[in-house]
This record gives structure tokens, C-alpha cells and sequence, in this order.
């Protein structure tokens, strides 16, 4: 184990296979690989089933956890451990949130093991002892519970980013924006379209199209978002024309009773 890439993760008697999988899976998108196992109830763990699923395309690093029988044995080579626990104690190594910590630890060689206890009862004191420091990640005071596999993927994160972290994959490609006279053309579109809708009044338009030119141009529409809302328009003219032809081939006196003579227009 070599460099600050290399933290082990240590997971002491743990029960749920699944909880050991979603480990794997938040270690491993945070760039870490080294996972030790420390007595835990079910045999075979790597190979569960449950394990598998939840490791999902992280079981490169389930399948290659050790597994011993104690924290000292997992402990080995490890120069600073990192006990986790959200009780806190009246003897034991410092308590400290996990950044305040990390940010001194990222510029040490030390070699780092971040332990954790069992899902149902954390890490016993014993095990604490055997540890330099204790970090705790602060949680609403309400309700602090954490399940094991969230846990790993706080810490996992948290000390990435003491260490550089990862580049933000930018998007492929961006966007073309629509330009000045696209813009207009869907102006002049939606007032053909408003005007067909009713929405529009012509003898008191209201400033309604300056406004909506001024939204348009506000967000700065790309060439997809601009058809996108053409493609509206288009379909606010083709009912609105349906609704009109449906009127006009209505004769007079031939409603249904209780039927108004004349449908409310579109709104």
C-alpha cells in the first residue's frame, strides 16, 4: 500500500453482505481499491449474491477484499488509523469532523486505514484505542444514523477531495444558440399562433409579443429549444384550425339538448 490513493478501508463484523458490496461501489468511484474485512458473520462475503448486486460494477474490489480475523491484522502497515464512531467517548483518541482532519493528514505520507464497526453496534473501544484519531461525521443532532455503505461513501469522498480530487467530466458538446433572426421567427409564430388561440387580442395587444421577445432572447434560446417551441406553436395552430372547422360545420338548431349553442372558444 503506497501513497494517499492507496487508504484502506476496514469494515469490522459486519452483517449484511449488501452493506459490504454498496462499500466496494463507494469506494471504487472515489478511486479506492484496498478493502479489508475483519471477522465478518457471513462466510464468503465477496461471493454473496446480495454482495454482488449491490457492488454493482464495482465487484473488482469485492471479489479482492482480505479478509482476517482482527483489527490488528487489517492494521498492518497502516501508520495513521482513523476510527469511525458517532458516540462519543470520554477516553479514546480525539474526536474531529473528517475535514478538519483531512486536511492535515493530505499533506503527511502517512499511510491511512479508516475503520468501521458493525452495522448494529459501531465500533467497540477497544477498537477505538487502537486508533489514532476518531471522525465523526457531523449529522442533524435529531437524528445521526448512518447506514454502513453511506458512511464509507462520506469518507471515501471526503478525503478524495483533501487529495485533489477528480475532474467534473464536462458535457460532449455545447449547444448552438439560436441566433437574431430564428429568434424572430418564432416571435412572429407564436403571435400567429396566439392570434389563432384567441389569446392575443390585436386592438389591445398589451405589449404581449415585446415581452415575450425579451424572455426569448432573457434565456438565450438554443437552435434545439427553439423548435422545440415552434413544434407548440405548430400544434396550437392545427387545433385551434380543427376547433374552427368543427364550428362551421355546425348548423343551426342541431345541437344536442343541453348543449350550448356556441362551444367556448380555446383559451
Amino acid at each position: 500500500m503506497t501513497g494517499s490513493d492507496a487508504a484502506r478501508f476496514i469494515l469490522i463484523g459486519t452483517s449484511h453482505p449488501g452493506n459490504v458490496g454498496a462499500a466496494a461501489r463507494a469506494m471504487k468511484v472515489m478511486g479506492f481499491a484496498d478493502l479489508v474485512l475483519v471477522a465478518p458473520r457471513q462466510a464468503d462475503v465477496q461471493h454473496h449474491a446480495e454482495a454482488v448486486a449491490m457492488a454493482s460494477g464495482a465487484t473488482d474490489v469485492l471479489a479482492a477484499a482480505r479478509v482476517v480475523d482482527t483489527l490488528v491484522d487489517a492494521l498492518q502497515g497502516v501508520t495513521y488509523a482513523c476510527a469511525t464512531a458517532m458516540t462519543p467517548r470520554d477516553f479514546g483518541p480525539p474526536t474531529v469532523a473528517p475535514r478538519d482532519l483531512f486536511a492535515a493528514l493530505a499533506t503527511n505520507p502517512h499511510r491511512l486505514g479508516f475503520v468501521f464497526g458493525s452495522e448494529r453496534f459501531g465500533l467497540g473501544n477497544d477498537d477505538v484505542y487502537k486508533c489514532h484519531a476518531c471522525i465523526s461525521i457531523p449529522t442533524s443532532p435529531d437524528y445521526g444514523s448512518l447506514n454502513l455503505g453511506q458512511a464509507v461513501q462520506l469518507i471515501a469522498y471526503d478525503w478524495r477531495q483533501a487529495i485533489g480530487g477528480f475532474d467534473v467530466v464536462p458535457r460532449t458538446a455545447d449547444p448552438l444558440l439560436a441566433d437574431a433572426p430564428a429568434v424572430q421567427g418564432l416571435i412572429d409564430h407564436w403571435e400567429q399562433a396566439l392570434l389563432q388561440l384567441e389569446f392575443l387580442e390585436p386592438q389591445r395587444p398589451r405589449k404581449l409579443m415585446a415581452r415575450l421577445h425579451q424572455l426569448a432572447n432573457r434565456v438565450r434560446l438554443t437552435q434545439d429549444e427553439l423548435q422545440i417551441l415552434r413544434g407548440i406553436a405548430r400544434a396550437i395552430e392545427k387545433q385551434a384550425a380543427a376547433a374552427q372547422v368543427g364550428n362551421l360545420g355546425k348548423r343551426p338548431g342541431a345541437e344536442s339538448p343541453g348543449h350550448a349553442a356556441n362551444p367556448p372558444k380555446l383559451r
